[in-house]
């Protein structure tokens, strides 16, 4: 008998809270660059009674991607989308966060998008960073939003001498995240389906405790210290917020961001983290 499929992209703390959270009853295929991480997170889900499969996969990839849907598809009609994958500011060059974060994440949404079935739903984790970088123009936003996947990396704005650091480059692709929702939603929508972002700030997870001890760590550190929240957050309040979206009390939202960061926003704009 077919099962509703889950494609959770992305074997980490978060994405495995909100899997935890939804995939009960459904196929869970797990897909994430390092096999290792996959079959961990699908250990510890399988021996709490969820169904998983694991594929090796690069997010950074269109045919990776096109790969990892057909799996899914193997098992039944997908049904949900979380996408938790990502390279951070520390982590990785500016090409290589444009590639994964801005570019693999409007591929997964768009191809996902293609096949979802009626009545299914998304979330994708993009960052509190996206809303800490000033407003670009109108214009700006409908490109990131609307371009098609194939030229997203051609544009003016994202080209490596426009950008300062790694950290804008991580900023201008969760931007983007954010806009390319919105403009999915309206296709999502025309299949009876819906997707929406939630943008974190900082959570508990063993990359960022190794943040917490590494040379950005004070910075972190004071981050979470000086907001409102005064802590860190933990994955299952991520996905309190993913379940909200995922589940039919959420039927009225689609295309939405949801910023979840313990006033750490608020704080950098208008409290002690002003910089």
């Amino acid at each position: 008998m077919e099962k509703q499929v889950m494609i959770l992209v992305g074997a980490g703390q978060i994405g495995m809270a909100i899997a935890r959270r939804m995939g009960y009853g459904k196929k869970i295929v797990i897909g994430d660059k390092s096999k290792e991480n996959a079959n961990a997170i699908a250990e510890i889900m399988s021996n709490a009674g969820y169904d998983t499969e694991t594929v090796e996969m690069d997010l950074s990839s269109r045919e990776s991607i096109l790969s990892l849907i057909a799996k899914a598809q193997s098992y039944g009609e997908i049904a949900m989308l979380v996408n938790a994958a990502g390279v951070s500011p520390s982590q990785a060059s500016i090409e290589t966060i444009l590639k994964v974060d801005l570019y693999g994440t409007a591929v997964l949404l768009e191809e996902t998008g293609k096949v979802i079935c009626k009545g299914g739903t998304g979330v994708t984790i993009s960052s509190q960073s996206g809303h800490r970088m000033p407003a670009l123009t109108p214009e700006q936003d409908r490109l990131l939003a609307t371009t098609d996947t194939e030229q997203l990396l051609a544009l003016e704005m994202l080209q490596p001498e426009n950008l300062k650091d790694t950290l804008h480059a991580y900023q201008m692709a969760k931007r983007c995240n954010v806009k390319r929702v919105m403009a999915e939603a309206v296709k999502w929508g025309e299949r009876g389906a819906r997707i929406n972002s939630i943008s974190p700030g900082i959570v508990v997870t063993p990359l960022a405790i190794d943040e917490f001890n590494g040379p950005r760590g004070d910075f972190y550190k004071n981050m979470f210290a000086k907001c409102p929240a005064g802590r860190p957050a933990t994955a299952d309040e991520i996905a309190n917020v993913a379940e909200l979206l995922m589940s039919d009390r959420g039927a009225f939202i689609t295309g939405s961001d949801f910023l979840i960061d313990g006033g750490a926003t608020a704080s950098y704009f208008y409290g002690p983290l002003q910089p």
